[in-house]
């Protein structure tokens, strides 16, 4: 069995000392230093954001929300789509401008488009105001590579592939206290076809469980009340620790620490979910009812091709399985369409599970060729007009399945925490399961759990009034 890589603490602790050296560089210069972190993709990149800023505030730099004036710029990217990489791309450009009204501004790019020898080659040879580049195995390394770019002037590309490792001790920023995420690994071993995952985040590595329980620990004692498990496939954790653990037993563990809290967990793979899980959930009090778990595509053929290493029979037969020990539920997906080869009769399979399945929500996408992945090579007959046309008609019955299931929530009173206001003055709440809730209340409510009456029901959102 492979062994989990770590980074000794010692070095952790290195690259706390860089940043005291970067904060006595940056205390000669006059005013408050500030730098603006920008998040693209997903809740992993969300998590890793919290850490970057960690050691920027161990640096001395406060933060803001616009690049402009900002002294230190850090956009943290995704490569998991052709769209996020054109966004990354246009906004970099559009620095060009703030780096010219600021010359000492700092352009700093990471993520998973920086470990990308084509995007890290574009950088160099076209974006020259950029000044540091890492990918996302070197984040425990952002200290003294800033450091290196800092007393040296020059331009520092760290995108080499490294093997990525588990680094524990980097101080942590939280953009809220109410609602944490918690990586509990790293990278995937999955290698579907359509996924540039694995080739950017490296292999999957779990963190030691002493670790995270740790960390669930300080969060709940801190009062945060909706904690998130991270993970590119969370049901594979545990399996490079060479323990007699598994997700199911973390999740155990982690609900038996005290605390009003609520436990989700993102993504689970459908060929490592099972009785174990679906046990595991419905035993803990505290783990929501609310389950992730993509599908892709409802026809085994494509499957196949897509390398899930599960049939439509066996995803369905998954579904019936948490149903029946879970009934309450709240199910969401992850569907692409026009994946290479796919035909119509493949679409028309997809259009069934959804009829039969009846999510309460899907993350829709059109598939988007990823350089480097087996699937951009593969034959693609299907037109783009037939495939906009498949996807827009998925979109609309999704939409009507959603709104229906809402309009079932109306009269009923659920347990939700409110976690803010929106411009509406409205405030915003989550049930249980993770659907969103608006509905009129003094702003004190903000932090705490409140019985609401749901008195209205939309696609995308349910209303109500507090039943108190």
């Amino acid at each position: 069995m492979r062994q989990t890589p770590t980074i000794d603490p010692a070095e952790i602790r290195r690259q706390l000392a860089f940043c005291d050296q970067i904060r006595a560089l940056l205390d000669q210069r006059p005013g408050q230093k500030v730098a603006f972190v920008d998040t693209y993709g997903c809740q992993q990149n969300e998590a890793d954001s919290e850490r970057l800023r960690g050691y920027l505030a161990r640096m001395g730099y406060a933060f803001t929300d616009t690049e402009e004036g900002a002294d230190l710029v850090l956009m943290n990217t995704c490569a998991i789509r052709e769209h996020a990489e054109h966004r990354v791309f246009g906004n970099v450009g559009a620095l060009s401008h703030t780096k010219r009204r600021h010359p000492g501004q700092l352009i700093c790019l990471c993520g998973c488009m920086a470990r990308q020898d084509h995007v890290a080659q574009r950088l160099r040879q076209s974006f020259p105001y950029v000044d540091l580049v890492f990918g996302p195995q070197l984040l425990w390394q952002f200290p003294q590579l800033l450091l290196e770019k800092l007393t040296t002037g020059k331009r520092v590309f760290a995108t080499d592939d490294v093997p990525g490792a588990v680094a524990e001790g980097i101080p942590v920023v939280r953009q809220s206290t109410l609602k944490a995420w918690v990586s509990i690994m790293y990278g995937c071993n999955n290698f579907c076809t359509y996924c540039i995952v694995p080739y950017v985040r490296g292999r999957e590595r779990s963190r030691q469980p002493e670790d995270i329980l740790a960390e669930v620990r300080q969060l709940a004692q801190a009062g945060y009340k909706d904690i998130t498990l991270l993970g590119q496939n969370v049901n594979s954790y545990g399996k490079d620790l060479g323990l007699a653990i598994d997700f199911a037993w973390l999740l155990e563990q982690i609900n038996a620490i005290p605390g009003d809290f609520l436990i989700r967990f993102m993504t689970s793979h459908p060929k490592d979910a099972g009785a174990r899980l679906f046990d595991a959930m419905a035993a803990c009090e505290k783990v929501a009812p609310a389950l992730h778990l993509p599908f892709q595509s409802g026809s085994s053929r494509v499957l196949r091709a897509m390398n899930r290493k599960y049939t439509r029979e066996g995803y369905l037969a998954l579904v019936d399985q948490l149903r029946a020990r879970i009934p309450e539920i709240v199910l969401t997906s992850d569907v692409i369409v026009g994946f290479p080869g796919e035909t119509q009769e493949d679409f028309e399979e997809t259009m069934s599970l959804i009829e039969q399945v009846r999510y309460d929500a899907l993350f829709t996408f059109l598939f988007s060729p990823r350089r480097g992945t087996p699937a951009e090579k593969l034959p693609d007959p299907m037109p783009k007009e037939q495939k906009s046309a498949n996807f827009q008609r998925l979109l609309q019955r999704q939409n009507e399945i959603s709104g229906e299931k809402h309009r079932q929530y109306i009269g009923k009173t659920c347990r939700c925490l409110v976690n803010g206001q929106g411009s509406d003055g409205l405030l915003t709440a989550r049930t249980a399961g993770g659907r969103l809730v608006h509905l009129a209340a003094d702003p004190g409510c903000v932090g705490t759990w409140r019985q609401v009456r749901i008195t209205e029901a939309s696609t995308w959102a349910l209303f109500g009034e507090l039943a108190e």
